[in-house]
């Protein structure tokens, strides 16, 4: 039932469109264009006045049972910024990949592709299925902040399948909660080879704090990453500022403040530590939500319901705890209970990405089956 050229065809079409966080508009414009000629109506938010994106979130809507919960289908129209090259793919036994310059886009072009291809298969056929609302979101790639600022007074939906994950057997339930800390650690610059005693090192400052904390994985439900370091003026000049960026995930909340407290309290003593010296470092810190927890129960009819389909088509589904933030994270916190399934796409954000046509089509199958239930 699924048309595979025409997936195919979709799929390609879209990730030739650059669309990096906040460049999202060729994406939107191809997707209105298909909805217009599907004859699916839509509506869009004021989101990327908002986030300054050249897209706004996309709300589009499809009739279906009364007596259905209304289900939401959700992709996000952003990619990571890729380097400026054209995208170029290379097609081999029906997988698609980058050539390794770019990136590929599968995250999330192959989760519109899907839906698209799932929207085009009920307009051919006389199927009773359920209603729709299909969300495009923007600007996910940098901090979930379409589905931040969606307008959910034009939602509808009940429950929520977000398409963003890599096996389409899996069925990703629960995902960490995180906080983004920014840390300014400022000094005193002097110079390094004539008199370096009046300086305060800032990156010699923040070097003995990332010493005395653990990073990576600190437990099996928790982990911590500085990912950004920015500081220094010249060789011969004592640094007097250094600014770090990082994160802190955890599937526990109490556990997410205890390890986002840690660090806030490595850098302040080491500031009390050389104050008394020279009484010239100081501190700045801002900590940040960056997205609530995701966790929906095993027990809950949309999961029940994803693996009775599953089964149906002859594919056993599995639940799986995700270390990453999706879309998902904020419709579970709005009420909008939402799991995330998998497209097939594999080693996503690097320029080894690619993913299987036969794993999308799995991924239609399983949304086909599941909306037509009784």
């Amino acid at each position: 039932m699924v048309n595979l050229s025409r997936l195919k065809q979709t799929f390609l079409n879209l990730l030739y469109l650059s669309s990096p966080s906040r460049q999202e508009g060729l994406v939107a414009s191809y997707i209105k264009e298909r909805l217009n000629a599907l004859s699916i109506p839509y509506l869009e938010d004021n989101a990327g006045e908002k986030l300054g994106s050249t897209a706004n979130n996309l709300i589009a809507w499809v009739e279906g049972k009364k007596e259905k919960p209304v289900l939401m289908l959700n992709a996000h129209m952003d990619t990571v910024q890729r380097p400026e090259e054209k995208v170029e793919v290379i097609e081999k036994n029906d997988v698609l990949k980058s050539k390794g310059k770019t990136i590929l886009g599968a995250d999330d072009k192959s989760g519109i592709a899907i839906i698209i291809e799932l929207l085009e298969i009920l307009k051919e056929n006389n199927f009773s299925h359920w209603p729709l609302q299909p969300v495009f979101t923007i600007c996910e790639e940098i901090g979930l902040l379409g589905a931040k600022n969606l307008d959910y007074s034009l939602l509808e939906a009940k429950w929520g399948l977000v398409l963003d994950g890599g096996e389409p057997a899996e069925i990703i339930h629960r995902a960490p909660t995180a906080n983004r800390f920014r840390i300014e650690v400022i000094g005193k610059e002097a110079h390094a080879g004539v008199e370096p005693e009046k300086g305060i090192n800032a990156i010699w400052v923040a070097s003995k704090a990332i010493s005395q904390l653990s990073w990576g994985r600190i437990d099996e439900e928790t982990t911590c990453n500085v990912g950004l370091i920015k500081g220094g003026i010249a060789t011969n000049i004592v640094p007097p500022k250094v600014i770090l960026e990082g994160e802190v995930r955890s599937h526990k909340p109490e556990k997410l403040e205890a390890q986002t407290e840690k660090i806030s309290t490595a850098f302040q003593n080491i500031i009390a530590d050389i104050s008394p010296q020279s009484g010239l470092a100081r501190l700045n810190i801002d900590i940040k939500e960056d997205y609530p927890l995701m966790y929906v129960s095993e027990a809950h009819p949309l999961i029940k319901l994803l693996q009775k389909a599953g089964k149906q088509i002859g594919m056993e589904m599995h639940l799986k705890i995700s270390g990453g933030g999706s879309d998902a994270n904020i419709f579970n916190s709005i009420n909008i209970p939402s799991v995330i399934i998998g497209t097939g796409m594999k080693n996503v954000h690097t320029c080894q990405e690619y993913i299987s046509l036969y794993d999308m089509v799995k991924t239609v199958n399983i949304l086909l089956q599941m909306i037509m239930m009784e």
